[in-house]
């Protein structure tokens, strides 16, 4: 049955037998459209008035996130011709503005691909071919990559002003319109969001999440590991482009009517001032973040924060203690997946273990598991397999679904061992990605953008351990001319590859060495490189 005009989504999944096994979730109703829940009820139920989106200029109540969102999907029916089903990419930093496309889109019957704002021209055209993506929403502030790119999949790109004064293109088409649409009839597993792994050179992973998905999450981490109550304020630093930044930014206070602070360039500096000033109560961050606030936060009044969450990365104990005894709060970690939505495995105050993720939380359940798919014995190191009220729905890549669903259960590529109580700790990562200050970085990407430099013949990514980052990207390179490996064509390298791909991957270590060690069929041997 079709659920859209345009069924790319839909005909681009795996078939139910290739998907892993769902447990049920609250949200089963055959129609279904998330922003009913998220949004539109609250002005049903009479809190119009109420603060929704907060910011260092202004606040938006949900009232005003209600009208913006509708008239954005009065612009995007009347105006731009979006078909139900098309995708629509989001380019933006984390504002008000954002957040109202989001749902506009929804609105409308659209798929939202929201993207990072570092992204560059090469990675934004790979997600556009990707995806099929017809329209584009970019921020005037981050127009000059958008700009450069040109797909024959493309049929408006429409600007707009996220940094609250002035307007462009969107809000002019906006002035007229309608504060009241009536939603897109979508049905409970009518695709919502199309998410991307973080490999976006060469062809990337994306994964598919439901309407009924994006509702069930906010039953489980939140009602799990935070409590959450309209009076609390969220706020944090990733991108509503990651979905861990999706669900704690935008998914999570909306559902239980709280407001959401949004910053567009949250540095632990501005973090702080934003939780002193603002009464924060919920903050998401990565471990790393989580170190140097830590080295900052006597210098503020932070004693309305009531929940710290990190994810992202493993949490270190030393980062979980230190923050403790600085603050005598305890940090939340938990792990998640792009492919899972969100956190699956995480603790609450009654029941943490400091250097432990936890335990698998609400909706989810989780083991580990040897190479051959067996369950392997306590405080054993092995595959973490989960399975859940979400799982991977990889688009049209059925090797990479089958490798990642095996059995029902999702393998998310990480080495845990469980212990007797039944808590999960972090050992390795199972592949080749390198985690870096929160980003998740695959060597390969790294690789495959070095390699497009005229004096590079080879080269091969690691990661190196780091106090400081958790890990750093190093590169080992081969040059054609030997007689110019020098500081100097280190640096050169670092400050091109920012030019051409997202800085957060660039090698920030890199080796000019004469050979890469190689097994005899030609492999490159990464272990010992490590």
């Amino acid at each position: 049955m079709k659920h859209f005009d345009d069924n790319f989504a839909h005909d681009s999944l795996p078939s139910i037998d290739l998907q892993p096994t769902y447990l049920p979730g609250l949200y089963e109703n055959e129609m279904l459209n998330c922003v009913e829940r998220l949004l539109d009820s609250h002005i049903k139920n009479g809190n119009g008035n109420a603060p929704c989106l907060r910011t260092f200029k202004k606040t938006w109540s949900y009232q005003d996130l209600f009208e913006k969102a509708n008239q954005i999907a009065n612009v995007l029916v009347d105006d731009l011709g979006l078909q139900s089903g098309n995708r629509v990419l989001i380019r933006s930093a984390n504002n008000p503005m954002m957040v109202a496309l989001w749902f506009g889109i929804l609105k409308a019957g659209g798929i939202v691909v929201a993207t990072m704002p570092l992204l560059r021209s090469k990675e934004l055209k790979t997600i556009i071919e990707c995806a099929e993506i017809s329209h584009v929403f970019c921020d005037i502030a981050l127009e000059s990559e958008m700009d450069l790119v040109d797909s024959d999949f493309l049929k408006r790109i429409c600007k707009f002003c996220g940094s609250e004064s002035g307007t462009s293109e969107l809000e002019n088409l906006m002035i007229n319109k309608y504060k009241t649409f009536t939603n897109f009839h979508s049905k409970s597993d009518s695709v919502a969001l199309i998410g991307f792994t973080s490999g976006t050179t060469g062809l990337p992973k994306m994964t598919a999440h439901y309407h009924k998905d994006i509702l069930n999450i906010c039953e489980a981490f939140p009602t799990y590991s935070l409590q959450p109550t309209a009076n609390d304020i969220f706020t944090g630093s990733p991108p509503i482009g990651f979905t861990f930044g999706l669900g704690g930014l935008v998914l999570f206070p909306l559902y239980f009517g709280a407001s959401t602070f949004l910053i567009e360039k949250p540095t632990p500096d501005v973090l702080l001032q934003a939780i002193q000033e603002h009464k924060i109560t919920i903050c998401f961050t990565a471990p790393t973040a989580w170190r140097i606030i830590t080295t900052k936060v006597k210098d503020y009044d932070i004693s309305s924060l009531r929940k710290c969450v990190s994810a992202g990365e493993t949490l270190p104990l030393k980062v979980w203690e230190d923050w403790y005894n600085a603050t005598g709060l305890k940090i939340i970690d938990g792990i998640g997946a792009t492919e899972m939505l969100h956190i699956f495995i995480s603790s609450n105050e009654e029941n943490m273990k400091p250097g432990s993720t936890g335990l698998a939380i609400t909706g989810y359940e989780a083991k580990i598991i040897d190479a051959n798919g067996n369950d392997v014995s306590t405080n054993q190191p092995g595959r973490l397999a989960v399975r859940g009220i979400t799982g991977c729905k990889y688009l049209n890549r059925i090797e990479k679904q089958q490798e990642y669903v095996q059995n029902g259960w999702n393998i998310t590529g990480d080495i845990f061992k469980q212990d007797e109580d039944g808590y999960f700790w972090f050992v390795a990562r199972g592949d080749d990605m390198i985690i870096s200050s929160g980003y998740n970085i695959a060597a390969i990407e790294v690789e495959s953008v070095l390699l497009t430099h005229e004096e590079i013949l080879e080269c091969a990514v690691v990661g190196l351990p780091d106090d400081e980052r958790g890990m750093l990207v190093c590169a080992h390179i081969v040059l054609k001319d030997v007689s110019k490996a020098t500081d100097n064509m280190k640096n050169h390298i670092q400050h091109w590859f920012k030019e051409v791909a997202a800085p957060y991957k660039y090698p920030r270590v890199i080796y000019f060495i004469e050979a890469l060690p190689k097994t005899e069929t030609g492999k490159i041997q990464r272990f010992k490189l490590k």
